[in-house]
């Protein structure tokens, strides 16, 4: 119960870095994950409102927080629970790669391939975002996921090691 809470901590944070970056910092320096038609066609935007940057970097660290949270919070209850390596590694894994299948199929399929979430704060992308998008990144994401699994195997030796 608690890996499936702290998956869902990591994904409500990454939900909200999207956010902040996107729809309130809208620095272009946040788009470097994005499709190379996206990065080229987005234009700097005006603050819409007084504070519009302030709150977007206040999203984003609150976003880190959480996610660095849930990492610390599954630790300190591994730890306290006497968990083996095995089942340290397998809580980071399963947070880990939820977060990723959450990446793509909410980010990659959902928000860029099927909703209007770009194009609502950057109107110039509408005529590119769609369906053919999906998967333009994959490669990456498979890089993530080997990093994940290393990672994964780095905190559990950690937290079995030295605590």
């Amino acid at each position: 119960m608690t890996t499936l809470f702290l998956t869902l901590l990591m994904m409500a944070g990454l939900l909200l870095l999207l956010w902040g970056a996107v729809g309130f910092v809208q620095d272009k320096r946040f788009f470097t994950s994005a499709p190379k038609e996206i990065q080229e066609a987005v234009l700097p935007k005006p603050e819409r409102f007084k504070g519009q940057h302030i709150l977007g970097w206040a999203m984003l660290i609150l976003a880190l927080a959480m996610m660095v949270g849930a990492v610390i919070l599954g630790a300190w209850d591994g730890i306290r629970n006497d968990f083996s390596f095995g089942q340290f590694f397998v809580r980071n894994l399963i947070i880990l790669w939820g977060m990723k299948v959450f990446d793509i199929a909410v980010f990659d399929w959902y928000l860029l391939c099927h909703s209007n979430f770009f194009p609502h704060y950057f109107p110039e992308v509408k005529s590119i975002v769609g369906p053919h998008l999906f998967g333009y990144n994959w490669k990456t994401h498979l890089k993530e996921m080997l990093a994940y699994f290393l990672i994964s195997l780095l905190i559990a030796f950690i937290c079995t090691s030295l605590f």
